[in-house]
């Protein structure tokens, strides 16, 4: 008889495991640790004739940090019963790229044509691309998230943000 009850395996193959992950973490917080002990430690890290300098508990904080850095590291590389569990999916994977990358695209572009326009391109895109929204209606509405958006900061509030290294909005005189 099979078994009732849906598989919870991702038919999509495993991208990075929970151990892969936990090791990595593990890492860059055991580097952190060392910033504060060393840091700490030109401070001083030792007891004056007032008492502790300012950096003693730094020191052990760090030396905490980096104790527990190597236990996560330990665990997650050579304990028997790591987790080797699937932290993401080529699926996944694919839907947090494909909002991350053009997010990137869109702080890239703030840099030429400023948050403004930047801003309604994105909008726009996002709408057409990952909602499914008709092209109409996701640029009407792209277009007006912005100019509020413009009405709000620059001339409600007078706070002028950045508009580009083209500044393709110097036409209205902001």
């Amino acid at each position: 008889m099979p078994d009732p009850q849906p598989s919870t395996e991702s038919a999509s193959p495993t991208v990075v495991r929970n151990n892969t992950v936990d090791a990595i973490v593990a890492v860059i917080i055991f580097v952190v640790g060392v910033v504060v002990v060393v840091e700490a430690r030109r401070l001083g890290a030792g007891w004056t004739d007032d008492g502790p300098g300012s950096g003693y508990f730094p020191f052990y904080i760090g030396l905490i940090v980096c104790i527990s850095a190597l236990g996560i590291f330990y665990q997650a590389v050579f304990a028997k019963s790591r987790d080797t569990d699937a932290f993401v999916d080529r699926e996944q994977l694919g839907r947090v790229l494909s909002v991350l990358l053009p997010a990137v695209v869109f702080v890239l572009a703030i840099v030429f044509v400023g948050i403004y326009v930047a801003a309604a391109i994105y909008i726009t895109l996002f709408m057409i691309v990952l909602g499914k929204y008709p092209w109409a209606k996701s640029l009407f509405l792209g277009l007006m998230v912005s100019a509020f958006f413009f009405a709000m900061f620059e001339v409600w509030f007078k706070v002028p943000l950045y508009k580009g290294s083209l500044d393709p909005l110097g036409f209205l005189g902001y």
